[in-house]
């Protein structure tokens, strides 16, 4: 259980606060995350990483000489923003170009790929390399979907360390895909771990049982077996990672035996001591092995083997000098003419922009916008918990909190825009950045994009009535459809957001908006239940499809109370225009 903190919601600030605090001399904290103390030379690739928090040292722990040059932090298991992704790698750039790597999931796939876009739209040339190591969340016939776990560790060291030697960016691309193709990882738990300010675990394992296959980010394993001793923990580790070796595998293999939060390095000793006897009478031998912490789950109980296929290129960067805050190896030379950075480097860009002018009709759809939103933070907070439980059946169980996390975010900006005198389509715009940046994740980033695309539609300055609200709805819902690349029945928040919109257009012509939007509510909530029988065909849950079934989608679900708040204050709003039109005809 993660039992030190003040805030729980500001339980990653407060930590990252005080990691740099302590690493002053390696690293330098600016808006989303941290970069090199040392200013990224000219002409040298910075190789930027990233995601959720809850896994030191990984990303920031290993931001350094022969490393990464910047990470992005998340909130705990949570994708960062897309205004996070972009304030490190502008940061960080030298002018060569930012390669981008992070473990495959689809928040951080969202938030990393506007993040390229914007970038390339600037001129800079930016690069991704997903992280697919883990064996156990998808088949050798879908490598790609599988995710990225301690194999993280492998593909930032060895892109790191091809910067750090002066690579361009097609080589610092080409060594990292290599390096991924080359990694494969298993991982198995013995408890689930504990997000700070809940009582209980994402998940539990029975006594004297062991999950296999569990993801980093509380992810229950894909099957229970009876808890092994280390020397079979070791077989089954072993066993199934060369069974994945590729066709054209040497000899020699970099190890990671990594402890994912509380099985501690005694313990890993043990298994590490089987583990090197089976692969060398499998006939390899081992390259500078890694036995310790280095991708970790808050306090998760369990571990994971990393086996890399090496070839001659990959040993010799995965054997460079690097010097970070939690790992080192070997004296990497400082960069010629490096200097330290100001501090003025760390200040963010100004959010209290002024807006423009507005018409009047818009500004007050924009007041009743800002109700709707203040009342959905008020339901996303209602409804935290239930919606976690959701969420942790087949996922990390964090979508309470980023739903509530983001939805405050989206009223305060909302009613800070509101006091500037905007109108509705700044106000979404604004509530949308706000949604995203605070919430991240793969419900921030559409959250926010719904929001955005709603306003582009309604515009600051015409007077909004219901057929535009309509239309204006059914953007946002397109926006993250197109986002997110999925479909109704892939079980996501789009199988009741399409059920919404189709009702809603069907409605609106012969009922008042407000009935239109009862109606339409009911369908998505109806939708939201009904995906309880689905099973999941993208995202986090799909490795685990089938204990998903039974439990409807934490997205759709939230979406539903999203609405019906938005309903109610719909609702209050057409009585009290009645209740006025009536006055005035007395």
């Amino acid at each position: 259980m993660t039992r030190l903190f003040n805030d729980p919601a500001a339980f990653t600030e407060d930590a990252l606060a005080g990691f740099v605090e302590l690493h002053a001399d390696l690293v330098q904290a600016v808006p989303g995350g941290v970069v090199r103390a040392t200013e990224t030379p000219r002409g040298k690739v910075a190789v930027v990483i990233g995601g959720g928090s809850g896994h030191y040292p990984a990303f920031c722990g290993v931001v350094g000489d022969g490393f990464a040059d910047g990470a992005v932090v998340g909130n705990i298991f949570t994708s960062p923003a897309t205004a996070d992704v972009l304030s490190v790698a502008r940061a960080a750039d030298g002018g060569a170009g930012v390669l981008f790597s992070f473990g495959n999931y689809a928040g951080d796939v969202m938030n990393f790929g506007l993040a390229q876009q914007r970038l390339r739209a600037d001129g800079v040339d930016a690069r991704t390399v997903l992280v697919t190591d883990d064996i156990a969340s998808a088949g050798r016939d879908e490598v790609r979907k599988r995710r990225g776990i301690a194999g993280d560790f492998v593909v930032f060291k060895i892109a790191g360390a091809a910067a750090e030697a002066h690579y361009d960016i097609d080589g610092v691309e080409r060594v990292a895909i290599a390096a991924n193709d080359r990694t494969r990882t298993l991982g198995v738990a013995f408890a689930g771990c504990t997000i700070p300010g809940q009582a209980e675990p994402l998940f539990q394992v029975p006594d004297g049982r062991m999950a296999v296959g569990l993801g980093i980010h509380g992810e229950p394993g894909i099957e229970e077996v009876p808890l092994p001793t280390a020397d079979e923990l070791a077989d089954r580790l072993v066993s199934a990672v060369l069974a994945e070796a590729p066709a054209d595998a040497g000899a020699r293999v970099a190890v990671i035996l990594n402890g994912l939060g509380t099985t501690k390095y005694e313990e890993l000793f043990v298994v590490w001591r089987g583990v090197s006897r089976r692969l060398a009478d499998a006939g390899f031998e081992v390259v500078a092995p890694e036995v310790g912490e280095l991708v970790t789950s808050l306090d998760m109980a369990g571990c994971s083997l990393t086996v890399v296929f090496l070839d001659e290129e990959l040993e010799r960067l995965w054997t460079a000098p690097a010097t970070t805050p939690a790992f080192r190896r070997g004296a990497a030379p400082a960069a010629d003419g490096a200097h330290r950075r100001r501090p003025e480097d760390a200040v963010g860009a100004d959010a209290d922009a002024a807006v423009g002018e507005a018409g009047e009709g818009s500004k007050a759809a924009a007041a009743v916008i800002g109700r709707a939103l203040a009342a959905v933070a008020a339901t996303m907070a209602e409804h935290e918990d239930e919606l976690g439980r959701l969420d942790s059946v087949a996922g990390d169980g964090d979508h309470g909190r980023g739903m509530v996390r983001g939805s405050h975010a989206a009223a305060e900006a909302a009613a800070t825009a509101l006091d500037a005198g905007a109108g509705s389509a700044t106000l979404l715009r604004r509530a949308g950045d706000a949604w995203g940046a605070s919430a991240g994740g793969t419900s921030g980033v559409l959250w926010g994009a719904a929001l955005a695309a709603t306003g582009d539609r309604l515009g600051d300055t015409a007077d909004i009535g219901s057929a535009d609200v309509v239309e204006a709805v059914v953007a946002g819902i397109a926006a993250v459809r197109e986002l997110g690349k999925a479909e109704p029945g892939d079980k996501t928040m789009l199988d009741a957001m399409v059920p919404f919109a189709d009702e809603l257009s069907a409605r609106a012509g012969a009922a008042s908006l407000v009935d239109a939007w009862a109606s339409a509510t009911a369908a998505a909530e109806q939708a939201a239940a009904a995906t309880a029988d689905l099973s999941p065909r993208i995202g986090r849950a799909r490795p685990l499809a089938r204990r998903s079934v039974g439990t409807p989608d934490p997205g759709a679900v939230s979406f539903g109370f999203a609405m019906r708040a938005v309903g109610d204050v719909l609702g209050d709003q057409h009585q009290h225009q009645h209740e006025h039109e009536h006055e005035e005809r007395a």
